[in-house]
């Protein structure tokens, strides 16, 4: 029993260690406070309230990535707003520069990968005869039964300007449609899940919910479906947004926004 017990603990022991291999971007939050107020004193000086000898010690403001970003010691791969640190990558793959412009071309600029979690997300178009237009609408469908929660959904309506066969605009068509053009190199775009669009947060910026604009463009307030089922209501699936979640009814029409990598 005692060697069972030492050889659980060992794996236990082990497992953060595989997990720590991702990160996310810090909270955003650079400013400290008293009980009242923001303190002017910023968070480096040795007279901030936060400092660990200070009156309101170990503030977030002190700690993490965003302090390293303002006192200009962050290195990251890429580029992004507060903490965050990503990619652009091109129709074909490739990696382009952080001012690349979003296009059709093979080397213009189409997904943007998160050098934190991992993930690569596809970027979101304004242009409505474009399949990956960000206001085009689809229900969720999944015919898998071992993901599908037990209810596989709806076909959907031509909700997509006929940008899928059929016209049937629902999240498996357009997964599938999205693999098909290898976007970005690559074959397996999904539907992410809620957690993975909680790590495109950070708490104190805008828009309000909190996406970089500059490296995910045209998704500030959209609520998109995710992978799951809602357990106690197997017609209805969860959506999300980068802050928030709730569940809608399968067939309902909604965003989507797919993910490559992970799961994170």
């Amino acid at each position: 029993m005692r060697e069972s017990c030492f050889m659980m603990w060992l794996l236990l022991a082990a497992a953060p260690l595989v997990a720590a291999a991702a990160e996310l971007p810090d909270t955003g939050q650079t400013t400290c406070f008293t009980d009242s107020a923001a303190d002017p004193v910023p968070a480096s000086d040795p007279a901030s309230v936060a400092r660990d000898a200070g009156t309101h010690p170990r503030q977030d403001c002190r700690y993490g990535r965003d302090p390293a970003v303002l006192s200009g010691n962050l290195i990251r791969t890429g580029g992004g707003a507060k903490s965050f640190d990503y990619s652009k990558i091109a129709n074909n793959g490739t990696l382009v520069p952080l001012n690349a412009s979003l296009g059709t071309a093979a080397t213009d600029w189409a997904c943007t990968r998160d050098n934190l979690t991992g993930l690569t997300w596809e970027v979101k178009t304004t242009s409505a005869a474009s399949l990956r237009y960000a206001l085009h609408l689809y229900a969720w469908l999944d015919d898998n039964a071992s993901t599908n929660g037990g209810n596989a959904g709806s076909a959907g309506v031509n909700t997509c300007n006929g940008t899928l066969p059929g016209n049937q605009c629902n999240t498996q068509a357009y997964v599938a449609a999205v693999n098909a053009a290898n976007l970005c190199g690559h074959a397996d775009w999904r539907l992410p899940s809620v957690r993975e669009l909680s790590t495109l947060h950070y708490a104190v910026d805008t828009p309000a919910d909190g996406v970089d604009p500059a490296f995910l463009p045209n998704t500030s307030g959209l609520q998109f479906w995710t992978s799951a089922t809602y357990a106690f209501d197997t017609s209805s699936a969860w959506e999300a947004n980068a802050i928030s979640s709730s569940t809608s009814a399968k067939t309902s029409a909604l965003y989507v926004w797919v993910v490559r990598g992970g799961p994170f």
